[in-house]
């Protein structure tokens, strides 16, 4: 019998709580924890399954592209959870996220649970008390066509992910891949890495110098040379990007510009022959989508995409925000309102104007949250009066959107910009005979929406804007002024700024390629993948990238075309909208059609040969040629003499491929042989220490004695095993060391390690310290336990050893070993959360589930809803593929004669 509640499932355990409170005892919410299943792994298909279509992707390439999914052991667990509380109820809705991705979680829900009761979709944008009851009033059906449009997503990613995968790890290396999206902006970095490669500088020199009023000294303003006799001087904008000129402009080399400001400054005076005053007008930005958050977030927070969206997650759960994955600009009535109320309240009746303003979404197909991000309710909370509640970056993004919002409302700012013009008399500097100086000065007469907020803006390249903030004296034609501090400046055109996240968030977003609510996942994939680096916000892509960039784009040259990855998102946002069949569109992607499309499999069918060796090299000049090999970058030089082989070397990690310049390939090329550095000897045996740099990083090594010419020796018989040729001995440097700078006592304490420690009373056996490829250790017998850092490997005692050995190898090993504890064990284990320090790094842990700290966050940046949230995303993705077992059959062996 059903006791009359109503079954609300939810997607994560923090909104699930916030919502229970609002609904009250007539429902119970439940959380999916995320998805619930997917596409089958290899591992998963069955056995009958493996020799038909199915077989390849987990999809029935014959039978309508029907997808094979899988519950994970965490869904199975969960959907059994929710059959036993649909029992008790006599309704079910579904209440997952609002977009795309939501409405599928939604429908593998009702596919697993098939319900016996009725079904409705309940959507909110905002986790407020009003907006949770005005969603139960206003449930929906299952939108369909939103499924269609996700799984048409999965299944494409799918199709092109392992096929181009399986290219790239077979002819570039193990553990690369390629994306639909990833491919894309992997390739919009290495694109404009080309452009920096390529560009030629210019240089050009103009004068500075600083003018005020005869009458009065007390207010100067700067200026610069801009004309000589009416002819443009050069800037950087007026050079390409092979360094020639794209108009008629005077270029000053150094020596003119020298000549020039000592002439200037001997005559010392200009007068005024134009003032120009111009009214303007600044309107404030729309409120915040997806995309624009994460460019802000970057731009002012320093936030990664990825990290600025998770945290954009927890404010949205915990009720302070509207939801975060949407495309749309639009505020509803209610928003307006209490955006205008809030800006009069805190800056006066003339900070709003007469009308509200709305914003009309420039995307094709805005996702389906149907409102900007805003902070959420019907008046909006202060970023003071929650502060208390918030976490640091919480607090940091919270104003973020707050001041956004409010200034979307706010009037526009109203200002005046002033130019003046000044000539001043050349005598003696060449043919030239008139100086032309300008100066420019900004000043806000209504400041409007800047009170509360002025969006921030990317690195451009060119000249430095001059000071448009200054404020310029009272100024009339023919004034005389005083010019003083002339000086020459020289500059040099600069290549286009590298992509930062936010930028590239941009681009894509301009592209069309991609939707925003992936942007985030796709950076942190070309991170992680090792295709991009990060040098402060700059996204440097490394040369692996140029070796995936390049085979993509000479085998697989459509998937990689930036109007047919755009073309592609369209498409999917109108089977989104119900204009396109799935199975059909995803025929003609798959196999071609008349029209001309090739298809993917027969782009991957026809592939032909080919040269994996050409796809990693790139020409560094005539000097050498750039490889990629399995332990990374390195140059290459042909062999010089007939049983030479090509000389390697290597190529420094922190090295941008714009900076490996022919003449700096030259420098490495000059550089000591292996950059060996001679410490001194050895005093028991007499042999040279040297420090070397090695593909794994710098090492010593004693060097032996070079060998005697060989002596003839009798013939030895057949069989008889070859003497092995003695090998150095050789150990690698701390991560805290240089090579520059290590003596000849530190470096015969690592050729003697490892160290013995001592010798355990009880067992008798010897302890070593020593270092592994994984960090320092401790070594009795087969037990090995990590310490804390190589220094250690020196300074440790038997005591402190014995002591470490006392603890549990694995599991819990005390407070200690903690680097932050949880009040609050987890919602779904039950277990206490810690956050430990691991051999890759710190991660969260539940004694069960373990998920390592993502690059760019710290420990401190963990709360505890960020790590109930990371183990349960853990958890739904199910346990890490295990290698395949290989196995061999052990022949017989054969029979003696």
């Amino acid at each position: 019998m059903a006791d009359g509640k109503k079954l609300v499932i939810v997607e994560s355990p923090t909104k699930m709580r916030s919502i229970q409170g609002y609904l009250g005892d007539g429902y119970e919410v439940l959380s999916s924890v995320g998805h619930i299943r997917d596409l089958a792994d290899k591992k998963d298909i069955p056995a009958e399954l493996k020799k038909t279509s199915v077989g390849k992707y987990s999809i029935d390439i014959e039978n309508d592209f029907t997808p094979l999914y899988v519950e994970s052991d965490r869904g199975r667990k969960t959907v059994a959870e929710l059959k036993r509380a649909l029992k008790t109820a006599d309704a079910l809705l579904l209440a997952t996220d609002e977009d795309r991705e939501g409405e599928a979680i939604a429908w593998h829900l009702l596919e697993a649970l098939k319900p016996k009761v009725p079904v409705k979709r309940m959507v909110f944008h905002e986790i407020t008390k009003d907006a949770i009851q005005a969603a139960v009033n206003n449930t929906r059906d299952l939108d369909l066509a939103l499924v269609d449009a996700q799984e048409t997503r999965r299944i494409l990613d799918r199709l092109y992910g392992w096929d181009v995968s399986d290219v790239t790890r077979r002819k570039v290396g193990q553990g690369t891949s390629a994306g639909r999206v990833q491919s894309a902006a992997t390739r919009m970095v290495v694109d404009r890495e080309r452009e920096r490669m390529a560009f030629v500088s210019a240089s050009y020199w103009d004068v500075d110098a600083t003018a005020s009023a005869l009458a009065s000294d007390a207010q100067s303003f700067a200026t610069r040379l801009a004309r000589l006799d009416g002819a443009p001087l050069a800037r950087g904008t007026d050079f390409d990007d092979n360094g020639q000129l794209k108009k008629a402009v005077v270029v000053l080399s150094e020596t003119q510009a020298r000549d020039l400001a000592a002439v200037l400054e001997k005559n010392g005076t200009a007068s005024v022959v134009s003032v120009e005053a111009k009214p303007g007008t600044r309107s404030p930005k729309p409120p915040f989508t997806t995309s624009t958050l994460q460019q802000e977030a970057g731009r002012k927070l320093s936030m990664s995409a990825k990290h600025a969206m998770g945290v954009a997650q927890r404010l949205y759960e915990k009720g302070y925000i509207t939801y975060m994955r949407t495309d749309s600009t639009a505020l509803s009535t209610q928003a307006i309102s209490a955006a205008r109320a809030q800006a009069v309240a805190l800056y006066g009746d003339k900070a709003v104007p007469a009308n509200p303003r709305s914003y009309r979404n420039n995307s094709k197909n805005a996702q389906e949250a149907h409102e900007a991000i805003r902070p959420s309710g019907e008046e909006f909370r202060t970023p003071a009066s929650v502060a208390s509640a918030l976490d640091r970056d919480e607090a940091r993004l919270y104003d973020l959107i707050w001041k956004r919002t409010i200034a979307s409302q706010m009037s526009d700012a109203k200002y005046e910009t002033t130019t003046v013009t000044l000539d001043a008399v050349v005598t003696g500097a060449g043919d030239h005979a008139t100086a032309t100086f300008t100066a420019s000065g900004t000043v806000y007469v209504f400041k409007g929406f800047l009170e509360a907020y002025e969006e921030g803006r990317d690195e451009k390249r060119g000249d430095s804007d001059q000071d448009q903030d200054q404020a310029l004296p009272p100024l009339t034609v023919g004034d005389d002024v005083r010019l003083r501090e002339i000086e020459a400046k020289g500059h040099a055109t600069s290549p286009k700024p590298r992509y930062t996240e936010a930028s590239l968030v941009k681009a894509l977003e301009e592209k069309g390629i991609g939707r925003p609510s992936t942007f985030a996942s796709i950076i942190d994939v070309i991170l992680d993948r090792g295709y991009v680096s990060k040098r402060g916000q700059a996204l440097v892509p490394s040369w692996l990238a140029f070796s995936i960039v390049r085979l993509l784009e000479q085998h697989f040259t459509e998937l990689v075309d930036y109007d047919f990855t755009a073309a592609l998102e369209d498409d999917l946002d109108a089977i989104a909208r119900g204009e396109q069949d799935r199975a059909a569109w995803l025929r003609k992607f798959y196999f071609g059609d008349e029209d001309g499309r090739v298809g993917l499999r027969n782009i991957v069918d026809n592939l032909g040969d080919i040269d994996a060796r050409e796809i990693n090299s790139t020409p560094i000049g005539d000097v050498a040629t750039l490889r990629f090999g399995k332990y990374g970058p390195y140059l290459e030089l042909p062999a010089t003499g007939e049983d030479e082989t090509p000389r390697r070397i290597n190529v420094p990690d922190d090295l941008a491929p714009d900076e490996l310049t022919a003449e700096k390939a030259q420098e490495l090329i000059d550089a000591p042989v292996g950059g060996d550095r001679l410490l001194g000897q050895n005093p028991e045996t007499g042999r040279d220490i040297v420090v070397k740099d090695g593909r794994f990083g710098p090492y010593l090594e004693e060097v032996l004695p070079e060998a005697p010419a060989p002596v003839e020796e009798a013939p030895k018989k057949r069989g008889a095993k070859k003497e092995a040729a003695p090998k150095p001995r050789r150990a690698s440097l701390f991560k805290s060391m240089s090579p520059e700078t290590i003596d000849l006592g530190t470096a015969l304490q690592l050729l003697a390690l490892p160290r013995t420690v001592g010798v355990d009373p009880e067992t008798e056996q010897p302890i070593t310290a020593q270092n592994g490829p994984y960090g320092p250790y401790l070594k009795k017998g087969t037990d090995s336990r990590s310490i804390g850092s190589e220094e250690l490997i020196f300074d440790i005692t038997l005591e402190q050893a014995l002591e470490i050995y006392k603890q549990p190898k694995y599991g819990n090993r005390g407070a200690s070993s903690a680097l932050k504890d949880f009040e609050k064990p987890d919602p779904v284990s039950e277990k206490p959360i810690k956050i430990k320090d691991g051999r890759f790094g710190a991660y969260v842990t539940d004694g069960t589930t373990n998920v390592t700290i993502p690059r760019g966050q710290t420990v401190d940046d963990i709360t505890y809803e960020i790590a109930v949230q990371m183990l349960a995303d853990k958890r739904a993705k199910g346990p890490a593929k295990k290698p395949a077992r290989r196995t061999t059959t052990r022949k017989a062996p054969a029979k003696k004669k």
